[in-house]
């Protein structure tokens, strides 16, 4: 079985299961024969993954706010799980711009929120949170980051990112320290990804949803920034290694615990353009226009991930090309109208999992 059959029968509990990627999770995990329970706001659409999937149908759905302190404490102690994926957080870069205040609040204290639920529960015996790699202090070079790199942010979104690590590794220091962990017996990791895309996602100001909504509407695309370059990847790729890591914490948690990067082959480090202009060579009846403008939000235009530490340590890396995740997406979109969303979301994450094998993957085949 994958990942060791190491989640079967396991209690896991995700906050923002209802979003894009937490809903990936959430099903994977489900297959994988874990025990999930969810902790999230409401979805942003009716269509998204979450929602056309019937996920609230096929684990224990909770309704509540991050910053919930009182309410998130009650959910650990009903229903006392073994390992945490903190997803919970408000994604993105734009709206931090409109709403500062509450993408700091979400973010920082919402970490800080699980790790204290995390310090006082005696059933967490594995915490992975996920962040983003816009938390690095971003020079714009062409090289990628490593996770010993300063951490920073020029957007609120960003430095909300940079500031929940340090969050992270206070906690780690502090209360979870590899070399006391006979006695805490927590292992606490923090993980970023790339550009993640996918089916179901239909956020706002993310190029790939904006895309299928033209597309569906019949409308020109409109690309704000078409010369960004950016490392893409499936959603089923960095969630592999958030995985294959949560996995292998038992194992040694000396050797695993800190940050990790779970990024794209460097093929995959491409331009806005060429994304949209590959999604057109699958949707051929759509057109796309540069609306561009100096008055737009800063965003950056370059960042890319060092994931060497998962390639070498871990055994992980990517398992599809930028062309074939890109299809990937593009079939789900195609798809979901026709099939039962859930069993579209399986046939694709089993089709995500023949090419690791055809890779020889380390998750993929067991001790």
């Amino acid at each position: 079985m994958y990942f060791n059959d190491f989640y079967r029968n396991k209690k896991v509990l995700i906050t923002g299961h209802t979003g894009f990627k937490g809903s990936w999770l959430a099903i994977w995990l489900k297959e994988l024969g874990a025990n999930v329970v969810g902790y999230a706001l409401d979805p942003y659409t009716e269509k998204d993954n979450y929602v056309l999937a019937g996920l609230q149908n096929e684990m224990v759905d909770i309704r509540g706010d991050i910053k919930d302190l009182a309410k998130l404490e009650s959910v650990f102690q009903q229903y006392k799980p073994e390992i945490v994926f903190h997803l919970a957080a408000q994604p993105l870069v734009r709206l931090s711009y409109e709403s500062p205040r509450e993408t700091f609040e979400d973010n920082v204290m919402g970490t800080v929120n699980v790790l204290e639920c995390v310090r006082k529960s005696k059933s967490v015996k594995i915490v992975v949170n996920i962040t983003s790699d816009k938390c690095y202090d971003n020079k714009e070079w062409i090289w990628g980051y490593k996770e010993t790199d300063a951490m920073g942010g020029y957007d609120p979104y960003s430095a909300s990112k940079g500031c929940s690590e340090l969050v992270v590794n206070a906690y780690i220091n502090s209360f979870f320290n590899p070399e006391n962990y006979d006695s805490h017996q927590k292992a606490v990791v923090s993980v970023r990804a790339g550009n993640v895309i996918g089916g179901g996602d239909w956020s706002k100001d993310r190029i790939i949803p904006d895309c299928i909504r033209s597309i569906e509407k019949k409308t020109a695309i409109q690309v704000r920034s078409p010369y960004s370059v950016r490392p893409w990847q499936h959603v089923l790729e960095p969630l592999s290694g958030y995985l294959w890591l949560g996995a292998q914490l038992t194992n040694d948690p000396k050797k695993y615990i800190g940050n990790w990067n779970f990024g794209p082959t460097n093929d995959a480090i491409i331009s806005v353009k060429e994304v949209v202009t590959k999604i057109l060579e699958n949707f051929p009846a759509g057109e796309w226009e540069d609306v561009s403008s100096p008055n737009q939000p800063h965003e950056a235009r370059l960042l890319n991930l060092d994931c060497s530490k998962a390639h070498f340590i871990l055994n992980w890396k990517p398992s599809m090309s930028v062309e074939k995740c890109i299809k990937l997406t593009c079939d789900w979109y195609k798809e979901y109208t026709n099939e039962n969303v859930y069993q579209l979301c399986k046939k694709q994450i089993n089709s995500y999992t023949s090419c690791a094998v055809e890779r020889n993957i380390a998750w993929t085949f067991s001790k």
